[in-house]
């Protein structure tokens, strides 16, 4: 098989697994959706500040605790039903923010299984990824809160699972 060096040799109407994407030797920055790749937006300066602030208070909050606050290039990996093994995930994201309770779930790679909390703030040319994509694949996985934050609006939507969907 020849090497992936360049987002334009994958097919966007192909599905891949979590063992294709870590093959990939490119600089974009992606996330699988069900098998597809999806594209990661540059964040803005704006979009940086609220994650670190975020990232800030969630930590400070959590100190001593046993839960653990990731951010950014910080891989989660949403296995459906018995499909565990890299060639069998195929869903991938890299939240801006994820609260994991669960040491379990934590591997050298990141993190196999539904974080407790996902935070994902919106930047241009993401907003249906993560208003649609990812809010039904957190949803399937069970994450157990979502937010999504709205720079602009300067607000943030806020979703908990309750019998298995989100409810705002």
């Amino acid at each position: 098989m020849a090497s992936i060096t360049s987002l334009d040799q994958l097919d966007p109407n192909k599905q891949y697994t979590y063992a294709d994407y870590l093959t990939w030797q490119f600089s974009e920055r992606v996330e699988l959706i069900w098998g597809y790749v999806r594209k990661i937006s540059a964040p803005n300066r704006r979009h940086q500040k609220i994650v670190s602030d975020l990232h800030g208070n969630t930590w400070m909050y959590l100190r001593g605790k046993p839960c653990r606050v990731y951010q950014t290039l910080f891989d989660v990996r949403l296995p459906r039903k018995h499909k565990v093994t890299n060639e069998e995930i195929a869903t991938v994201t890299q939240p801006d923010l994820c609260v994991i309770s669960d040491p379990t779930k934590l591997d050298t790679a990141g993190c196999k299984g539904a974080p407790d909390w996902v935070i994902e703030v919106l930047s241009k040319g993401n907003t249906n990824k993560e208003m649609k994509e990812k809010f039904e694949a957190y949803e399937e996985a069970g994450v157990r809160e979502y937010w999504i934050v709205q720079p602009a609006y300067d607000n943030v939507l806020v979703y908990t699972l309750q019998d298995g969907k989100f409810q705002a």
